[in-house]
């Protein structure tokens, strides 16, 4: 395994769409291996593909405290079926966008399809954090960023402040 750069805004490959995975072989499994590695050193609870520079369907997730024992989810193809009717509100942070947190509200319960590691057909139905953090990965597969949930003029804010930062000092 190894670890991956993770693609920060305002990378135009956070807005692309990601294409599905046909089969989980060997390199999406490795592919998830480096994803997973990256996320637990970043640390983050989710990381999609297209945040290491790959457009394809893929999200590894944790959501395990430090005190319990990790619990990772990987999947391709990931598809939310159904989306429960409480909403919940989380503020949510993204290792593309580090340092800002938006206050999401979602639904608090969700449904979803994938191909797990094994490339097995699953369903899952999670609640709370996991149900937010899969939402959160499937939008970034969708081009959809947390600051996309802000006004324009705070998105354009945020946006301008990562090209600034990523302008080489004059000497």
């Amino acid at each position: 395994m190894s670890k991956l750069e993770i693609v920060k805004v305002p990378d135009p490959i956070l807005r692309e769409t990601s294409a599905p995975v046909d089969s989980v072989d060997a390199d999406v499994r490795r592919l998830m291996d480096d994803m997973l590695e990256t996320m637990y050193d970043a640390p983050g609870v989710g990381l999609a593909a297209i945040q290491v520079g790959v457009p394809r369907r893929v999200i590894v997730l944790d959501v395990a405290t430090d005190e319990e024992e990790p619990q990772p989810l990987l999947m391709a193809n990931p598809e939310i079926v159904q989306l429960g009717e409480t909403l919940r509100t989380h503020e949510e942070g993204c290792l593309s966008i580090p340092g800002v947190n938006v206050e999401i509200e979602r639904p608090a319960e969700v449904t979803v399809r994938y191909v797990d590691r094994d490339g097995a057909a699953r369903e899952l139905a999670a609640d709370g954090l996991l149900a937010t953090a899969i939402q959160h990965e499937v939008d970034h597969l969708d081009g959809k960023l947390i600051i996309d949930f802000l006004s324009r003029l705070k998105r354009d804010m945020i946006i301008r402040r990562f090209k600034k930062q990523q302008r080489p000092a004059s000497v």
